[in-house]
């Protein structure tokens, strides 16, 4: 089933949804089972896994010189999404990049999608890798997740590549796309970014998942420019409980969000992350009881591999 078809049949009720890591390479995917069982008693509809492109390392042969290896350290997104439909019976939502991709890999990567009966990917662009200052597309891949959009909607009129292929089968993909509460960290202005995703809504996204944030306000602000600019499709908002101190300089540092100077005092004054857990998790119960109460259709949590701390949320709120 579709998400948009999902948040219509909830019927306004808020829905509990969260997203995983393939595990490491050389992990099993018991890994992954061990995280989501706890999570199933509250009924998520859909569950995102994630996409992690190569990484390059340089290995020093015996001769001196250094060669370049593509390393995939999280491979399995397509594998552990058809897992998860066969085993939990509901839907798994592949992300899908455009780092890393050319347009040819991108169509067998949704044939193969479609074939496994999946009906929602995640459209975006991906990060850049940690040799590059900013993102860099393959030399036949796109460069904006906005393209990528294109390409899926394309395939679901049964538009492929190759024109001349004859009776050509359409699929059937409900198109996501990522927005920025706080903009995105590349972006001149958050009016700037609302304009990029009202291309990507025209060119056939159908619902927002935001990224990461810390003070509802500004979520509700952001829905709030995006109505007026015409943007009707479903906002999700994405929730992840601050775990550690370390999270105080790394999440505004990798996210770019901002963190509430009342959460910021309150980590501070923790005196292990075991106490820093629980501030997480009690600033995110808040947080997801002020969104429930405004009727958001769904609550996405950002799970980062474990879910007993999503658990602990979840059974406050759902």
């Amino acid at each position: 089933m579709k998400v948009t078809e999902h948040i219509a049949q909830a019927n306004g009720n808020t829905q509990f949804s969260f997203e995983i890591l393939p595990p490491l390479k050389g992990q099993h995917i018991k890994s992954i089972f061990d995280n989501i069982d706890p999570l199933m008693e509250f009924k998520p509809p859909f569950i995102d896994v994630t996409y992690h492109r190569e990484e390059y390392i340089y290995k020093e042969q015996e001769n001196g010189l250094l060669k370049r290896q593509i390393v995939k350290k999280r491979p399995g997104t397509v594998g552990i999404c058809a897992a998860i439909q066969n085993r939990y019976k509901v839907d798994a939502i592949p992300h899908i990049l455009c780092g890393g991709f050319t347009k040819e890999d991108t169509e067998n990567f949704l044939i193969d999608l479609d074939f496994l009966g999946i009906q929602n990917v995640m459209a975006l662009r991906g990060d850049a890798v940690k040799t590059e200052t900013y993102f860099t597309p393959e030399k036949e891949g796109h460069e904006y997740a906005n393209g990528l959009v294109k390409q899926i909607n394309a395939l679901n009129d049964g538009v492929y590549l190759d024109e001349e292929l004859q009776n050509t089968s359409k699929t059937n993909f409900c198109i996501g796309v990522a927005a920025y509460p706080e903009k995105h960290m590349e972006s001149p202005s958050l009016d700037s970014d609302i304009h990029f995703l009202k291309k990507k809504i025209k060119s056939g996204a159908e619902y927002v998942v935001t990224q990461m944030f810390f003070d509802n306000q500004k979520y509700f602000e952001f829905v709030e420019k995006c109505r007026k600019e015409g943007i009707t499709i479903p906002i999700i908002p994405g929730l992840k409980p601050i775990a550690t101190k370390r999270q105080l300089n790394l999440l505004p540092h990798r996210f770019h969000v901002d963190l509430p100077e009342a959460l910021i005092l309150e980590v501070i004054k923790c005196k292990d992350n075991s106490e820093v857990k629980q501030v997480g998790i009690e600033w995110c119960i808040q947080q997801s009881k002020e969104l429930q109460k405004a009727g958001i259709p769904v609550l996405h949590y950002y799970s980062m591999g474990k879910s007993d701390n999503i658990q602990t949320i979840a059974s406050q709120v759902f």
